[in-house]
């Protein structure tokens, strides 16, 4: 069965997905599995609603895909009108700004996996609906906090690197407009040719070093006298 990379729950869970998982698992994984899978459900009106937005996977398009995954894809207005509605408990205002981002990011994953639920289940009313949120609002806090918290360090690691490019490129081409400037060949000229009359007078002197002869004082001892 493969695994998504969402949650890190079953991307389609299928009474014979978890029969053939469960041949190869142990007693103790096999109960955890059925955990996560109950979390990740409700049944409602004779039918097993997916409260996990990444079992879906299969159903949705790659915009929908990038749409889910990447944080920041619904208005501010609209996930601030939703704080209360699911952390009625939080005094945002004492928050600070990287579990403010969290928190915020958690809202709008719900509103998205709601919409998500909504649309691929059109038969669900008002009061189902519902009850889907309250259990989201129980099971998926916490899930969908990690994800988010995961999404926004991948975030900022990208967005560094892009800027150390950019840092290196902008340095590169402020060194090569330098060396175009008439003035600047006019100044390394005289520092170019008074390196290579060093470097050549530095060769000449070390030739001359090696090539003199050496006079050896051969040592005359004499005679000891008794």
């Amino acid at each position: 069965m493969a695994v998504g990379a969402g949650l890190g729950y079953p991307r389609n869970p299928t009474p014979a997905a978890v029969t053939a998982v469960s041949s190869v698992t142990t007693p103790e994984q096999d109960l955890q599995l059925q955990r996560r899978l109950q979390q990740d459900s409700i049944q409602l009106a004779g039918k097993t609603i997916y409260l996990n937005p990444f079992l879906y996977w299969r159903r949705f398009d790659a915009n929908t895909d990038r749409w889910l995954r990447e944080p920041g894809q619904l208005e501010e207005d609209q996930i601030h009108a939703n704080r209360t509605r699911f952390y009625p408990e939080l005094a945002w205002d004492l928050l600070d700004d990287e579990e403010r981002a969290i928190k915020d990011g958690a809202v709008e994953m719900f509103l998205k996996s709601l919409e998500l639920i909504s649309t691929f289940n059109p038969e669900l009313s008002a009061g189902h609906l519902l009850e889907v949120e309250r259990k989201m609002a129980v099971t998926k806090k916490r899930a969908f906090e990690r994800w988010v918290e995961r999404s926004l360090r991948r975030r900022e690691r990208a967005e560094a690197k892009e800027r150390r490019r950019f840092d290196r490129e902008r340095l590169l081409r402020a060194w090569l407009e330098w060396a175009s400037l008439d003035v600047t060949r006019q100044a390394l000229l005289p520092l170019a040719a008074a390196l290579v009359l060093a470097v050549g007078g530095g060769w000449w002197w070390g030739s001359q070093q090696n090539c003199r002869q050496v006079i050896v004082n051969p040592g005359i001892s004499t005679p000891l006298q008794r």
